[in-house]
């Protein structure tokens, strides 16, 4: 069977607009604190890395949260000076996690989020509407985990992760008058993470984790061309206008590295590095079945170039309590894109993106309350994209607000 070898673009988000497709939003309180990872308050640190559940002072600990997010790309010919604005529907990543103590050593736990995965759309007839019109992208992560403390004061964990994934994804076809639209929601993969936490005195926290990359395996999809009938046989296209396609779609390994200083007992310091390997994602293949909309020597493929880089994001955050139970946070980040102004694509747009996090959290005895905004100013690109002919200015801002609720008992 022929195989469609894609990118993690089509199962990857496009709501941060950063490094990548990377959505940095699985805990509420982590993006009041710029996305930063050494807190084992709770257990929102499990998808973060599943050895910090072994420190949450409680024995059960619950966390779910959601986030609303709405995003702007703004691109602008070079030549008539014409700009393009998309129209994205509000983004809604979510999140749940479960940690549980069964002995002083031994602790085991869940996390759900939504890593990768959004909604982009630009006007039908704009200057890309070959590459995109509209394209929605959603995963989800399930991570059963467990971790065991080595020492007083360093745990090892790991984690099994499933992924389900989907992908609606419609374009132009304009020498033909009409559209092709690649529909796939059977996409599936495993991977793993596992880390070490320390808390090597009372004042310090230090994470360290790895996520693996995964290789996201499809049923076959469908590819649905919309277009005249009378062109179905010229094109090799079934007398339903649909063929098939099979993916292997690969999502990119990230390591972590994440630091916590108690200043005062009331004030902490958060820095976290993260580095993502985007570099295997050099070239998106689409190999249909029967359709000969191909630019190869088999007239079924479709070669374009990718040509992606390994991206780095550095992340600063603070909190401090202004009350035993009213926590107020604050947080930067820096997030690199992990391609060049030559090689942006508007179906995942990526800038080097600066976010000013905040946000503040209260405690009602075992429950607490999470609340969070971030706003992200992508740097202006020139878009030099030869491959595609699209050349200007493109731009991006992203608000997201995020609400998030713990439980911590025994």
């Amino acid at each position: 069977m022929k195989k469609l070898f894609i990118s993690s673009a089509l199962l990857a988000g496009v709501l941060s607009y950063a490094g990548g497709f990377r959505v940095s939003l699985q805990g509420v309180k982590q993006l009041a604190m710029a996305h930063t990872s050494a807190h084992a308050e709770d257990a929102s640190v499990a998808f973060f890395n599943p050895a910090g559940i072994s420190f949450i002072p409680n024995k059960l600990s619950i966390v779910a949260g959601g986030f609303g997010s709405k995003s702007e790309v703004e691109f602008q010919n070079v030549s008539t000076l014409t700009s393009t604005k998309t129209d994205n529907p509000i983004g809604t990543p979510i999140y749940a996690a479960v940690a549980y103590k069964i002995n002083p050593t031994v602790s085991a736990g869940f996390s759900f989020t939504t890593p990768f995965g959004s909604t982009i759309k630009w006007p039908d007839s704009w200057q890309g509407n070959e590459i995109v019109q509209k394209m929605e992208l959603k995963s989800y992560f399930f991570q059963p985990m467990v971790s065991v403390k080595l020492a007083p004061w360093v745990s090892l964990g790991g984690s099994f992760i499933y992924v389900k994934g989907k992908v609606d994804w419609t374009q132009s076809i304009n020498s033909l008058g009409g559209q092709l639209n690649l529909f796939d929601d059977k996409a599936s993969g495993t991977g793993y993470s596992f880390g070490f936490y320390m808390q090597p005195d009372s004042d310090w926290d230090v994470s360290i984790s790895y996520r693996s990359a995964i290789d996201m395996k499809a049923d076959p999809g469908t590819a649905t061309f919309k277009v005249n009938p009378a062109l179905y046989p010229a094109l090799g296209v079934p007398a339903s206008g649909k063929d098939n396609f099979s993916a292997i779609l690969p999502l990119p390994e990230e390591f972590m590295l994440g630091l916590s200083y108690k200043v005062t007992p009331k004030w902490m310091l958060s820095a976290d590095f993260n580095y993502q390997g985007w570099s295997k994602y050099t070239k998106l293949t689409l190999d249909f079945d029967h359709a000969t909309v191909g630019n190869t020597a088999d007239p079924t493929v479709k070669s374009i170039p990718k040509n992606f880089k390994n991206s780095k994001v550095f992340r600063l955050g603070t909190q401090y309590m202004l009350t035993d139970k009213l926590a107020g946070r604050l947080g930067y980040y820096w997030d690199e894109s992990p391609y060049t102004d030559r090689n942006w694509i508007p179906e995942t747009p990526s800038f080097n993106a600066h976010v000013v996090t905040g946000g503040i959290g209260y405690k009602f005895g075992k429950l607490g309350v999470d609340a969070a905004a971030s706003y992200t100013i992508g740097d202006a690109r020139k878009v030099d994209n030869t491959y595609f002919n699209l050349y200007g200015q493109a731009r991006a801002k992203v608000f997201t607000f995020g609400l998030g609720l713990s439980y911590n008992a025994f």
